[in-house]
């Protein structure tokens, strides 16, 4: 323990100061948002106004500490951790499988000192596994055994399990990610192609073979497409965020003036945040927050592109991307651009797993970027 401290407190090269700057922002933006979004729905459900941003801020610095922690600890210790790592988030995957359902899902494992989300551990044991393997064998990439059939033996049962649940946004995610780390990693072009021609396949098959899934997926289409056509029952979210992003016009309402957030939305704490800041921030507060997380990727792939090794480049990789395209489909639900699956807005959303896991992944990419000398402007 002690040479562990040791080892945190000595003198080492300075991590990637705008990124750090970045991930910050995010996170004390976020807060400021999550109170102004969430303190009317927890004064309404629990006669508590702090009742979301209380324990976010103890995460939120509980997180900004495990940052700065990983950022100190050489990254290539994750080699070890890789499998260990995604055995546990399998287990927890099934464990989750047998939790109270709530708004009809087992997505939460509830203990004494609150929930925990397994598929946030799965998505980081995903990107630690696939650096790990592809940075063994990426010479070897272009090949079925190396370069597709250990991908899709994990990522097989983690989809599969998910589903289960069900969260079909995480599945995408995590299928997503896992994608862009093989393309990265130099998996063969024509496996992209199979894998596509295999997806249709499965969904004509399933059309065939299972017609009572066609009315379901068409009901879920049409509530995309139209969620007028029923507007108290399935189109109801979509109805009331498009209202909130409305009424922001260019300038927004202003800080705290958000009405939408007073029971009309949904979830305004969780997976319709967004709503409210083009609600109270207007266009403006929206393009600020896109802004953010766009400067993020593109510094996350400046480290990227210095980093001393292929493992520490794809961990780099996998976690910003991970984050991004979080944001991209959480926003593309907001504005009804896709339909509507549930997902939160990272670093902005009520969770505190998601936060945990976020930060710790962002103290990775800043641990990547100190040995490769990462520090300037």
């Amino acid at each position: 323990m002690t040479d562990f401290r040791q080892k945190l407190l000595q003198k080492q090269p300075a991590a990637d100061l705008p990124f750090a700057i970045l991930v910050v922002t995010l996170v004390l933006f976020g807060l400021v948002m999550l109170f102004s979004a969430s303190y009317a729905v927890g004064n309404y459900r629990f006669d508590d106004p702090y009742t979301y941003i209380r324990p976010q801020a103890v995460f939120a610095a509980g997180g900004l500490f495990a940052m700065w922690v990983a950022s100190r600890v050489d990254y290539h210790i994750y080699h070890k951790l890789a499998f260990p790592l995604l055995i546990l988030s399998m287990i927890l995957l099934v464990v989750v499988l047998f939790m109270p359902k709530y708004n009809g899902c087992r997505r939460w494992i509830v203990t004494p000192v609150g929930t925990l989300q397994p598929s946030e551990i799965a998505k980081f044991s995903v990107v630690l596994v696939f650096a790990h393997i592809i940075s063994l064998n990426h010479a070897k990439m272009k090949g079925f055994l190396c370069g597709v059939l250990p991908f899709l033996l994990i990522l097989a049962p983690i989809a599969g399990l998910m589903l289960l649940e069900p969260h079909l946004s995480g599945t995408v995610l995590i299928l997503g990610i896992g994608g862009i780390l093989m393309f990265v990693g130099g998996t063969g072009l024509k496996w992209f192609g199979i894998a596509i021609g295999a997806v249709v396949t499965a969904v004509a098959c399933a059309v065939v073979l299972l017609p009572d899934l066609v009315p379901y997926a068409m009901s879920r289409l049409e509530s995309w497409l139209d969620p007028f056509a029923d507007p108290l029952g399935a189109g109801h979210q979509t109805i009331q965020s498009l209202y909130a992003i409305g009424s922001g016009g260019a300038t927004g309402l202003g800080l705290g003036n958000s009405r939408q957030k007073h029971l009309y939305v949904p979830e305004p704490q969780n997976d319709f945040i967004f709503s409210i800041i083009c609600e109270e921030l207007g266009f403006i507060g929206a393009m600020l927050v896109i802004f953010l997380f766009v400067a993020l990727l593109l510094r996350g792939m400046t480290i990227a592109l210095h980093a001393r090794d292929k493992f520490g480049s794809l961990l780099v990789v996998g976690f910003v991307v991970q984050v991004v395209m979080q944001a991209v489909l959480n926003i593309a639900v907001v504005t009804n651009t896709i339909p509507n699956t549930g997902i939160s807005l990272p670093f902005f959303s009520s969770g505190g797993t998601s936060l945990m896991m976020l930060l710790g992944e962002m103290g990775i990419v800043l641990s990547v970027s100190r040995q490769a000398g990462q520090n300037r402007l």
